[in-house]
């Protein structure tokens, strides 16, 4: 009779067998857990191998991978602004009839179609103080100021796939500051558009709006200087007004270079003559109320002031001396000044912020003293002494005009400016006029 199948491993027969595949089995686990051991302890030794000359190259450890950058999603629509008058440029100083800008607001739906909530635009002037009261306090460095709004819808509207302009204009006053950046503050004006879609997402679109001055160039200014305890005087003309670009004319002429005694007469020579244009900058950090304890209380600031050079010359030849002319002799020089290239000078402004910035033209003359006989005889024989005069002037530096001229001297005349067209008929104002007999009227057509 077949005998019964028993389970693998348990006849009594082949037991021996068992513990021999055991233990074989157990061997081969050993060698495997071996090889594995001495393959991770390979692995280990190389990566902190590679990972210790990678610290050693980079000298500072691998960061961690953060994984790839999230793409925001894709707008159903984009705003965009196209100007269409000239720049914004104010024409004269604070009296200025301001500056007339317009142009179109271009919505472009790039979906088949969105609904809209609103699409409102804001034109604002943003002051920036670099030297804050509080030093990391947004309401102590940003001043913000909305000029003007615009509301281009005012019920939920759906708007189709392509582009729907919007027109807008709108009169800057003329007494605002023109855009300016220095060290201590910058001045900016800009558009912010915001559009929400039914959804609440926020399409937004900022356009920056630079503003301009340009003042027109008055007649040359002269002005004298007088330098006591000595005789000499010092008449200067020069133009008040400059441009960051170009060079302008000074004409110099100093009197009363000589003064005659008995015998000898005493003379100013000058040797050497020095200009430069330096531009100062003071700028009043408001405190937020906040900070109001660290300035003294409640509308107060910290003032701060700086100065650079912007433009200079050495000039130790050029100029005619005459010793004999009349009023005590007189020297004469004409040199050309201007900005330096490259310095990225600041216009003149005065703020309400409290932002101010002006120029001034600073001459300095040295001039030395020498003793010669009436007679002319003999040379002039120096005594030693000199003088540096020192004398300054203020200059406007302004943006060029070029043949721009102002918004209200562009539009045409106004009604009332108009007269009365067309004339009136006589009789409007004579009544009836006479009428030649009727003799007269046949003699008029029978004359050949």
């Amino acid at each position: 009779m077949p005998s019964r199948i028993l389970p693998f491993g348990r006849h009594p027969s082949h037991r021996p067998d068992t513990k021999i595949r055991s233990s074989h089995t157990d061997e081969l686990t050993d060698l495997a857990t071996g090889e594995d051991k001495r393959h991770s302890a390979a692995m280990d030794f190389l990566h902190f191998g590679s990972k210790e000359k990678r610290q050693s190259n980079s000298g500072q450890t691998t960061p961690k991978n953060k994984g790839s950058p999230r793409i925001p999603p894709a707008k159903p629509a984009k705003i965009e602004i196209q100007m269409e008058s000239p720049p914004c440029v104010f024409y004269g100083g604070p009296n200025s009839s301001g500056a007339l800008f317009s142009g179109q607001l271009k919505l472009i739906v790039t979906d088949s179609e969105v609904p809209l909530t609103s699409i409102s635009m804001h034109l604002r002037a943003n002051a920036v103080t670099k030297k804050p009261v509080g030093k990391d306090c947004p309401d102590c460095i940003n001043k913000v100021t909305t000029l003007k709004s615009w509301n281009f819808i005012t019920e939920p509207t759906t708007y189709d796939h392509g582009t729907h302009q919007f027109p807008f204009s709108y009169l800057l006053p003329g007494h605002l500051p023109a855009t300016t950046h220095c060290s201590l503050a910058k001045i900016d004006y800009g558009l912010e558009v915001s559009a929400v879609t039914a959804l609440a997402d926020v399409i937004a679109h900022e356009h920056p709006l630079r503003v301009q001055r340009a003042i027109q160039p008055p007649p040359e200014k002269q002005s004298l200087r007088i330098f006591p305890p000595t005789n000499l005087t010092v008449n200067v003309i020069h133009t008040p007004v400059i441009h960051p670009i170009g060079s302008f004319l000074v004409q110099f002429r100093m009197n009363g270079i000589v003064e005659r005694q008995q015998t000898t007469q005493t003379r100013w020579r000058i040797k050497k003559l020095d200009w430069r244009i330096d531009e100062h900058s003071k700028n009043v950090s408001p405190a937020c109320p906040k900070h109001w304890n660290k300035v003294g209380g409640e509308g107060k600031g910290q003032q701060h002031e700086e100065m650079r050079n912007i433009g200079s010359e050495s000039i130790k030849k050029g100029w005619k001396t005459d010793f004999d002319a009349v009023g005590g002799g007189q020297i004469e020089l004409e040199f050309p000044a201007s900005i330096r290239p490259g310095v990225h000078p600041v216009c003149d402004v005065e703020s309400p912020t409290g932002l101010t910035v002006w120029h001034l033209l600073i001459v300095e003359i040295i001039v030395s003293e020498e003793h010669v006989k009436n007679s002319g005889h003999g040379h002039a024989v120096p005594t030693g002494a000199a003088r540096v005069l020192r004398t300054q002037f203020k200059v406007v530096v302004s943006e060029r005009g070029g043949l721009g001229i102002s918004w209200d001297q562009e539009q045409p005349p106004m009604y009332e400016d108009v007269p009365h067209s067309p004339p009136g008929y006589v009789t409007d104002y004579l009544g009836e006029l006479p009428m030649p007999p009727d003799q007269d009227l046949e003699a008029m057509g029978n004359h050949p």
